[in-house]
């Protein structure tokens, strides 16, 4: 199966975007290897952008439009969406949103656009929590969304870390390029 991350980009901020989605890149090669690890699924990974032009009120960017999207350019394929807006509806306290072959997040812009630690913390993170809802249902597992919301609380309130990775996609304690949602309580 097809794994399609897509930076949704405003057109006028391509170029001074471009660490970032050289980021997102790296980051699908480490999705590769770590849905491989936990979920045991291999998938072939693809990164995008989806620049887009000024639009009017009513012509607004959101989940609807990129459903559509999703379907055209084929419900067989995983797309997840790296948005540059909050999703209008979510059942998640991440500001992300998930469907059968379909997740989106909001992506936070750094400050600095070379700040992986940010990168990591902000966004990486979220992206984990959506893919961990998505590759569970795709599993069977039942409480794919109460599971991973209770994991995604004790991050924030009971001192669970995030996983750490680095460069080299493997654990580490040093300087993290990934941090993901911790899935050991999972039983796959």
């Amino acid at each position: 199966m097809l794994l399609h991350f897509i930076f949704v980009i405003k057109e006028k901020d391509l170029d001074r975007r471009k660490a970032e989605y050289e980021y997102v890149k790296k980051m699908a090669e480490f999705y590769k290897n770590w849905i491989k690890q936990y979920f045991l699924k291999d998938f072939e990974i693809q990164t995008d952008q989806m620049i887009t032009k000024p639009r009017n009120i009513f012509q607004r960017l959101d989940i609807p439009t990129l459903v559509q999207d999703h379907s055209e350019r084929g419900e067989d394929i995983y797309h997840f969406y790296l948005c540059y807006f909050r999703p209008i509806y979510t059942d998640c306290t991440c500001e992300g949103y998930h469907a059968e072959n379909f997740s989106m997040v909001w992506w936070q812009q750094p400050k600095n656009f070379e700040d992986v630690l940010f990168l990591a913390e902000k966004n990486c993170t979220v992206v984990s929590h959506e893919l961990a809802h998505e590759l569970l249902r795709q599993t069977g597992y039942k409480r794919y969304i109460d599971d991973v919301h209770d994991v995604w609380t004790k991050h924030f309130y009971a001192d669970l870390p995030f996983e750490q990775y680095g460069k080299n996609f493997e654990k580490t304690s040093d300087k993290p390029m990934f941090l993901t949602l911790d899935v050991s309580s999972f039983r796959l």
